[in-house]
C-alpha cells in the first residue's frame, strides 16, 4: 500500500510540475490543452456498442513501432475500432490526424480517478502498450476489469528499475500483462528471473515498419535535382552539433561529395549555426527551387516528415545522437541498403550493435576515424556495396514480428 501511495504521489507531483511549466514552455502547454479536452473528445467520438482496441504510445517513435500492428489489425479485422493515445506532444501533435485510428487523444495522467473515468468511457476490449510504457494504475485496472493487455516490442536490460532492489512496484506491474511480446531472448531470460512467464520472443515491429516506409517512399523531385548525375551523396539524419562538427569538416574539404543534412532540432538558431560552419554552397529545402538546388553542394532539410524518404538518395548515411544521449533511428537508413555510420553511444540500441556485428554499420569516435572510413567508402566500391548489402539484409532478416504477434492474439 505504501509503495502504491508513493507512486500516486509521484504522478500528482508530475502533473503539478507540468501545470507550473505550461505558461512558460510550449510543450507542457500543448499537453495541458490536450488533457483539458480529452474526456469531452472521447464522449463525442466513442461509438456506443463499438469494440475498441486501445493502443498507447509514449511518443512518435513508439507509435511508428506500433503502427504495423495497428494497420494489420485494421486490414484483417475491420469490425474493430482503433483508439490511439499518446503521452507526449511530440507524438500527438504529429499524428493527431492519423487516419489509421478512429480516435486519437492524449492519455490522462495515471491517477486512479482518471483511469476509471477513461476506461469507463472507452471500454476497450483489449489494449496494447508499446515498448517502454508501464503505467501502474492503468495496467492494474485493466487486469481488474479482465481486459486483455499486451506489451509490444518491449526490451529488458539488467540496468532497468524492474531488476533493482527498490523496483518492487514496477516488477508487480509486469504481472498485469497477458503477454509481453519482447524483442530478444535476453529479455525473456531477465523476466524469467522475476517469475514472469507470459513472454513470447517475436522481434521488433520496427523492422516491418521501415520496410513499409521503403515501399511507400515519396518521390522528392528537388532532392533528385540536387543529387544530379549520381554524385556521391552523404545523408546526415537527426544530427546534433557534435555530429555536425565532424562531418561538416570532411564535407568542406571534399568537393566530390554532396551533403544532405536533416538536423534533429529544426529551429533558426541551429540552422544558422550549421550555415556558419559551411564553406560550400548550400540551400534550405523550404527555399529551394530547380535552379538554386542544382547549384548547391549542401541541402539543409528545414522541415519534418521527409527524412525516411531522403535516405534512398544517399550512398552513405550518418545517424546523429551518438555523441549525446544516444543514436536515433538507424533502421530507416539501413533498409535502403546503404552503409550506416554513427557516434560512440550506441550500446543500448540492439539494432545498432547488431548492424555493426553484421558489417552493415560502423561507429566512429573521432574526426580521424570518420575521415578514414569515408575515404574508403568513397574509393572502394566493393566495400561500399558489401556494407550496404549487409545493412539491407539485416533488416529483411529480422522482419516479421507483426505477423508473429497477430498469430498469438485472440480476436
Amino acid at each position: 500500500m505504501k509503495v502504491g501511495l508513493l507512486y500516486n504521489l509521484a504522478i500528482v507531483l508530475y502533473d503539478f510540475a507540468i501545470h507550473l511549466a505550461a505558461p512558460f514552455s510550449r510543450k507542457p502547454r500543448k499537453m495541458m490543452k490536450g488533457h483539458w479536452v480529452v474526456y469531452q473528445l472521447l464522449r463525442q467520438q466513442v461509438e456506443p456498442g463499438a469494440k475498441y482496441i486501445w493502443f498507447h504510445a509514449a511518443s512518435l517513435g513508439e507509435f511508428e513501432q506500433g503502427r504495423p500492428l495497428i494497420e494489420k489489425i485494421r486490414a484483417t479485422h475491420p469490425t474493430y475500432k482503433i483508439l490511439l493515445t499518446f503521452f507526449s506532444p511530440s507524438g500527438y501533435e504529429v499524428r493527431k490526424n492519423y487516419r489509421g485510428a478512429d480516435i486519437v487523444c492524449y492519455l490522462p495522467f495515471d491517477k486512479p480517478r482518471n483511469v476509471r473515468k477513461f476506461l469507463g468511457i472507452t471500454s476497450p476490449c483489449m489494449a496494447f502498450f508499446i515498448k517502454y510504457e508501464f503505467w501502474k494504475n492503468y495496467l492494474d485496472e485493466l487486469r481488474r476489469r479482465r481486459i486483455p493487455v499486451y506489451s509490444v516490442s518491449s526490451i529488458f536490460r539488467r540496468d532497468q528499475i524492474f531488476f533493482k532492489w527498490y523496483g518492487g512496484t514496477y516488477r508487480n506491474v509486469l504481472k498485469d500483462f497477458d503477454c509481453l511480446f519482447v524483442q530478444n531472448e535476453a529479455s525473456k531470460r531477465y523476466l524469467a528471473k522475476l517469475g514472469i512467464s507470459r513472454v513470447k520472443v517475436v522481434g521488433d515491429t520496427r523492422f516491418d515498419r521501415v520496410l513499409q516506409i521503403r515501399s511507400e517512399a515519396k518521390a522528392l523531385p528537388l532532392v533528385e535535382r540536387f543529387k544530379g548525375d549520381n554524385r556521391f551523396t552523404f545523408v546526415a539524419g537527426s544530427s546534433w552539433g557534435p555530429d555536425e562538427d565532424l562531418f561538416l569538416e570532411y564535407f568542406n574539404t571534399h568537393p566530390e561529395m554532396k551533403l544532405i543534412i536533416a538536423p534533429h532540432v529544426i529551429d533558426e538558431n541551429h540552422l544558422v549555426e550549421i550555415v556558419s560552419k559551411l564553406k560550400r554552397p548550400y540551400v534550405r529545402y523550404t527555399r529551394a527551387d530547380e535552379q538554386n538546388v542544382a547549384r548547391a553542394d549542401c541541402l539543409i532539410i528545414d522541415c519534418f516528415g521527409l527524412l525516411s524518404s531522403i535516405y534512398r538518395y544517399g550512398e552513405v548515411a550518418y545517424i546523429g545522437g551518438g555523441f549525446g544521449v544516444g543514436i536515433h533511428n538507424t533502421l530507416e537508413a539501413a533498409v535502403y541498403g546503404i552503409p550506416v555510420i554513427f557516434g560512440p553511444k550506441y550500446q543500448k540500441f540492439q539494432e545498432a550493435v547488431q548492424l555493426i556485428e553484421t558489417g552493415g554499420a560502423y561507429s566512429i569516435n573521432t574526426y580521424e576515424e570518420l575521415h578514414a572510413l569515408l575515404d574508403r567508402l568513397h574509393t572502394d566500391t566493393a566495400f561500399l556495396q558489401a556494407t550496404g548489402t549487409h545493412a539491407s539484409r539485416y533488416v529483411t532478416d529480422n522482419s516479421g514480428a507483426t505477423e508473429r504477434v497477430m498469430e498469438m492474439i485472440n480476436f
